[in-house]
């Protein structure tokens, strides 16, 4: 999820390391290279995590068009220029930023709901075993693989349950809200500059293979079409539900993906 955490998480100007005092590492001399080059590197590191974690905040507070470059340097406590050091803009700040979601798994939280109802050493369509592995991370999606916590099989409608309320569990966090802010604000972002709209696509797209794999086509209907309306129930039952929650439980997610899915789980 966004780390919603306040400023100072993470080091704003760089934080520890041999900044140029102090005894230099690994017995290097005063002034070489060596030293100098690990400290730039730390403080760089630690300027993009700043403005990473500024940018998560303001663009799910105000929209990508509504924070500009400033307001995410000065809410990092850095300059303009420290922005541009490290991005050529605004545009290559996002897709820097979906980068990083990419690499620490930012994002895919729903797939873990779904891995939930396939039980434990059933194999998808490549011969995958499916469980609980991935879903050991979601609340009550994880654990217990298909068996009930007294030791009996749970039926498919059992599992499928158990996956609403996970996912229940997991959008009711702040931090699950902040993220389908950010999530919106990156696909009419998206919608508005093709070269941003077209790595949003893959990042969607890695997320559909990485369900179709567990898939077995039933009715004629590619493991990767269905493992698409998956995704638009994700983010359509979260649209709906943040905004009229009592209309619209979060719970139907284990009912609208059984629909979907129970017979490709089969």
């Amino acid at each position: 999820m966004i780390d919603a955490r306040k400023r100072g998480a993470y080091p704003e100007h760089g934080g520890s390391g041999n900044q140029g005092g102090g005894a230099p590492r690994d017995g290097a001399a005063p002034g070489r290279p060596k030293g100098r080059g690990g400290a730039r590197r730390e403080r760089r590191e630690n300027t993009r995590a700043a403005l990473f974690t500024a940018a998560q905040r303001l663009w799910a507070e105000r929209g990508i068009h509504g924070a500009s470059l400033d307001d995410i340097a000065a809410d990092a406590g850095l300059t303009k220029g420290a922005v541009y050091s490290n991005f050529t803009g605004k545009t290559d700040l996002l897709l820097a930023l979906l980068e990083r979601w990419t690499d620490t798994g930012i994002g895919a939280e729903g797939g873990a709901e779904l891995l939930a109802a396939i039980p434990a050493g059933e194999t998808g369509p490549a011969g995958e075993t499916g469980g609980s592995g991935e879903a050991s991370g979601s609340g009550e999606a994880g654990g217990s693989g298909g068996m009930e916590p007294g030791g009996g099989h749970e039926s498919q409608a059992e599992r499928f349950e158990r996956a609403g309320r996970a996912y229940a569990c997991r959008i009711a966090d702040e931090n699950a809200r902040l993220t389908f802010l950010l999530l919106v604000e990156f696909w009419l972002y998206g919608m508005r500059d093709h070269a941003a709209g077209r790595r949003i696509a893959e990042w969607y797209a890695e997320r559909r293979a990485n369900l179709a794999e567990c898939l077995n086509e039933v009715d004629d209907i590619p493991a990767r079409d269905r493992a698409a309306l998956a995704g638009a129930l994700d983010f359509g039952l979260a649209m709906q539900h943040l905004l009229d929650p009592e209309r619209v439980p979060a719970e139907l997610y284990g009912q609208g993906m059984r629909l979907l899915l129970g017979k490709a789980l089969a």
